[in-house]
């Protein structure tokens, strides 16, 4: 079992770090179909999130996708107000958000394969790119504290919007997701055991994964096909929450 799941997790953590939003909106479900109880299969996905990130943004860093006056603000930004929005939704009907955020999914998923924004990054000031940084985390950080998901799967779809290089709005959430899905296993963490039998197989997959998917993102691929990629990838986190919905 536990090298059956180190395969699957270098697997789908490869595809997804050419993304830029982590794979544990699919390893949990794996992790749980493999007879991991929920609170280690949810803090074991969110750690290799945290070390497929890791690995993957020394590469973009190196590579100088990483936008820091955009990553920064969001990280900050986001942090804060994550809270927040997990306050909010205690008052709120989940499944209408969730509902509501699958819409949001097929949206940005559409336009990450159709839709051509006019490029900003590179002409853009700091100030501007600050701003943006700032507008993005707030609603990431909030939205995501709100419905209880990656804010990466927000983030990236905004930033491309928005006219940044797909290489680098995926690399710049990259960076982000590493400190969002740290405290998010220290959380769920505090409530199980962790099984290091499980921990040592998958950290060396999802190491792996990580350094063949950015190393693919980087070198082999063009921004359309990241785009694409993107795309793909936002349709299979919406089918995965509708799937839990109905």
């Amino acid at each position: 079992m536990e090298l059956i799941a180190g395969i699957i997790t270098l697997i789908f953590t490869a595809l997804l770090t050419i993304a830029g939003v982590g794979a544990a909106f699919i390893l949990i479900p794996v992790f749980l179909a493999l007879g991991i109880e929920v609170h280690t299969a949810m803090a074991t996905a969110l750690l290799l999130n945290a070390v497929a990130m890791s690995v993957a943004s020394v590469k973009f860093v190196r590579s100088r996708l990483v936008v820091w006056k955009v990553a920064i603000p969001i990280l900050i930004v986001a942090s804060v107000l994550s809270p927040v929005g997990a306050w909010v939704s205690q008052g709120l009907d989940r499944n209408i958000l969730l509902w509501l955020f699958v819409g949001f999914l097929m949206f940005a998923a559409l336009m990450m394969l159709f839709y051509k924004p006019k490029a900003r990054e590179t002409s853009a000031s700091l100030r501007s790119l600050i701003g943006v940084g700032m507008g993005v985390g707030s609603v990431a950080g909030f939205l995501g504290g709100l419905l209880g998901v990656g804010g990466g799967n927000i983030v990236v779809p905004a930033l491309v919007a928005l006219g940044f290089d797909p290489k680098k709005a995926s690399a710049t959430t990259s960076f982000v997701v590493i400190f969002s899905s740290l405290t998010g296993f220290l959380g769920h963490a505090s409530m199980a055991g962790m099984d290091f039998g499980l921990l040592a197989w998958t950290v060396a997959g999802s190491a792996g994964g990580a350094a063949i998917g950015s190393w693919l993102m980087v070198a082999k691929l063009k921004g359309r096909q990241v785009k694409l990629i993107i795309g793909v990838v936002l349709i299979l986190i919406a089918a995965n929450m509708m799937r839990g919905l109905i």
